[in-house]
């Protein structure tokens, strides 16, 4: 309910706004906006900025004030540009965005798009009109052009639409290298021409593909001097490896591909074969240029089914759109498999080429999802792969993210090396780091924590008594992985420190199982593995231990099961026989 005290601000408000000139129309709040931020009077441009928002403009509308008056629409891009006061930039900002939502309205428009196109055949400035219409509609405007093209009721307008196709520019080119596919070709031969008239190199790789796949020689010589009038060297490169270098500047986010900004998506084409037409997929801008990295990088292996590079940069491209954080678009499918899935079934060769783009990029999520297909997959000799003169899975050991670190490091050392490499004791070093300060770090294609992961590897490591990573510069951190809270990782740290020939070793593992608050799985084992370090290693232990032990064996008040396990660890330690001795005695009854 309404107090009196907010009936006398709301009327205090209405004054405000009437007396001020606010909340007429949307067109005076637009000029008197631009007028005071002329003059330099920003807090009432600020006001009549409000006003505007506050009318809920037809972006349309708002689209045909800005277009009417150059002078004011750049005046409103200097305020976002040159933020002169906070407010005023926002507000400005907002008002840019419904500018944009209008200019987006009116270009995709099929409607407009198709009176556009009929307009080309009336008169010359008809014509002249239209293909200007044409030219803002952009991508948007090719499937009703190439639409009426195909329509032989109106072979009249042909000629004129052909005459506008290659006029749209860049914005064009995605929608007419899809319309490629077309069987028609009277219409493949006018989008070749179109494409060279155009000029942008990113047609090159298409057009080469018809060079060198198809069936007609007439589109071939086409497509040929279409290149010419682009760039006569590609003539000299497959089409393979011209899309391998689309593919890469895709990748790259290069300036002259990047879609058109006055939408929140952009558009990936396809041609649909059955209906004989192109068709659109929307797709969130955080991940389109992946999106077509690995659209260029499958027409490379079309073009070229040997041409492994374009594999490993589809893989890196893969895991680079997943890392945008959003759903993979509709034309996915259901059941769509993730990056890591192909990445796994992917060879080794191709993996090290996406992990070297990686780490070279310092990219930890695409360097971090290559790395763990590694692991999945490959053995020893993959895994320290030469890629020229580098070992990309080596180079992932000094990566800055530690993720990425502890995931090579793994990799490397559950692949059981067993011929030296420079950076052993790195692993080492990183296996040890895992396990001792980072605790529940995981990541998303592994459910295991890096330090159980570690555990584990390091664990086999010392079952294999492998020859190359020295176990020994992790011992601190086992030890104090002992002396932990987390069962498991006390467990699997006691069992690796049984394999090493150290007294610190062994008494640590004596310490764990004779610790009354350990859990009594924890101290079971703890014996356990101290019995595998007495038969490796022989008796290492301090006589307060011995004793220790043997208190707990002569025991009849603690469990049976413990006192089992404590009595085999000291029959393993090959005590001297007054040990043994006494034992016995303190048992006898007679």
């Amino acid at each position: 309910m309404f107090s009196r005290k907010n009936v006398v601000i709301i009327l205090v408000m209405g004054l405000f706004w009437v007396s001020a000139g606010f909340g007429e129309g949307l067109e005076e709040n637009w000029n008197d906006f631009l007028h005071y931020t002329k003059i330099g009077r920003l807090d009432l441009a600020a006001g009549y900025a409000q006003a505007v928002l506050a009318s809920g403009p037809d972006p349309m509308e708002l689209l045909a004030l800005s277009e009417a008056n150059p002078q004011g629409y750049a005046i409103l891009l200097r305020v976002v540009e040159a933020a002169p006061e906070a407010e005023l930039t926002e507000l400005a900002g907002k008002i840019l965005d419904i500018i944009k939502q209008g200019k987006f309205a009116r270009r995709a428009e099929p409607r407009v798009i198709a009176e556009e196109i009929r307009r080309l055949s009336t008169t010359t400035r008809g014509r002249l009109t239209a293909v200007k219409r044409l030219t803002d509609a952009g991508e948007y405007a090719i499937p009703y052009m190439l639409s009426a093209m195909a329509d032989e009721s109106r072979g009249g307008e042909f000629s004129n639409i052909v005459w506008a196709l290659s006029q749209i520019g860049r914005d064009s080119v995605r929608p007419l290298a899809a319309a490629l596919q077309s069987d028609d070709i009277a219409i493949r031969a006018e989008i070749i021409k179109a494409l060279g008239e155009i000029g942008y190199p990113q047609s090159l790789a298409y057009l080469k593909y018809i060079i060198e796949k198809d069936e007609s020689a007439e589109l071939g010589g086409l497509a040929g001097r279409s290149i010419r009038q682009i760039d006569p060297a590609a003539l000299e490169i497959s089409a393979a490896q011209l899309f391998y270098q689309l593919a890469e500047k895709y990748y790259y986010h290069a300036p002259s591909l990047a879609p058109a900004e006055d939408a929140d998506f952009a558009n990936v084409w396809f041609w649909d074969a059955g209906g004989r037409r192109l068709v659109r997929e929307e797709v969130d801008k955080g991940y389109f240029n992946e999106l077509m990295a690995m659209r260029a990088c499958e027409w490379a292996l079309k073009a070229d089914a040997g041409f492994g590079r374009a594999i490993g940069l589809w893989i890196a491209g893969y895991f680079k759109a997943e890392s945008a954080g959003v759903d993979m678009p509709a034309y996915f499918g259901a059941g769509h498999a993730d990056a890591i899935v192909y990445a796994t079934t992917a060879g080794a060769e191709y993996l090290h080429q996406g992990l070297a783009r990686a780490v070279e990029d310092k990219n930890a999520y695409v360097a971090l999802g290559v790395v763990e297909a590694l692991a999945a997959a490959a053995g020893e000799r993959s895994l320290l792969y030469r890629l020229g003169a580098e070992q990309p899975l080596v180079r992932a050991l000094t990566f800055d993210d530690r993720a990425v670190r502890y995931s090579a490091a793994i990799a490397i050392a559950a692949g059981g090396p067993t011929e030296y490499f420079a950076e052993s004791r790195i692993v080492a070093e990183i296996l040890a780091e895992a396990l001792g300060e980072n605790a529940g770090l995981a990541n998303r294609w592994v459910a295991e924590s890096y330090d159980v992961r570690a555990a584990r590897v390091m664990l086999k490591l010392a079952q294999t008594r492998n020859p190359v990573i020295d176990l020994s510069i992790a011992q601190s951190a086992l030890i104090n992985a002992t002396m932990g809270n987390n069962g498991e990782i006390q467990i699997l740290s006691g069992r690796v420190l049984a394999h090493l020939e150290s007294p610190d070793a062994q008494r640590a593992i004596a310490a764990m199982g004779l610790i009354e608050t350990n859990d009594m799985g924890v101290r079971l084992s703890a014996f356990d593995s101290l019995v595998v370090s007495a038969k490796l290693n022989a008796n290492l232990l301090d006589e307060g231990m011995i004793d220790a032990i043997y208190s707990l064996v002569g025991s009849q008040d603690i469990d049976a099961e413990l006192r089992s396990a404590a009595a085999a660890a000291f029959g393993a330690l090959n005590l001297p026989s007054q040990k043994v001795k006494n034992l016995i005695l303190d048992q006898a009854r007679s």
